[in-house]
């Protein structure tokens, strides 16, 4: 590697390390959650129904089933998420969001999106989040080649709107 490659790769690696760190000790404090599982109950809590087939949990969290499956189980321990059959095809499992994991999850969202500001946004011009939103997405084209993964196809929204999501496939 040239020294600005490897300059440029160890900072990324830094960031990758840290922040997950960061975010979970103020979640973890706040609302006794993992960033994880504050993921969890955040594409819960925008499904129709505050419900999701578990594969479209896990593409939606960026998760393997295995490691998803875990995480629910722990949520479920808490009350705050159940499981159950899906009605139209009984090999799949859904997971609802409790009425006590809605709770949470607005209990815990203005501080999680204050430590996102703070750690990230707000050091960043709107030229750099430009920039970074093109990175991730150079980067993933290539570690999620497929786009099983949402974060693939997440879109900007116009002037300052919330960014959009497409809609993951019927089937997930």
């Amino acid at each position: 590697m040239t020294t600005a490659e490897e300059a440029a790769w160890v900072r990324l690696i830094a960031v990758t390390e840290l922040l997950p760190g960061a975010l979970d000790a103020q979640l973890l404090r706040d609302a006794r959650l993992t960033h994880f599982e504050y993921r969890v109950l955040m594409v819960l809590a925008d499904s129709p129904n505050l419900t999701s087939r578990m594969t479209r949990l896990a593409s939606q969290t960026n998760a393997t089933l295995p490691r998803l499956s875990h995480v629910v189980r722990r949520l479920e321990e808490r009350s705050l998420v159940e499981r159950f059959p899906c009605p139209e095809d009984r090999r799949a499992t859904n997971a609802r969001l409790t009425d006590a994991g809605l709770a949470l999850f607005a209990e815990a969202g203005p501080g999680h999106i204050e430590a996102v500001r703070a750690l990230v946004i707000d050091a960043l011009s709107p030229e750099q989040l430009e920039q970074l939103y093109a990175i991730g997405g150079a980067l993933l084209e290539r570690l999620d080649p497929e786009g099983r993964m949402t974060a693939t196809a997440c879109r900007p929204a116009l002037a300052g709107e919330p960014a959009s999501v497409a809609p993951a496939s019927p089937a997930a």
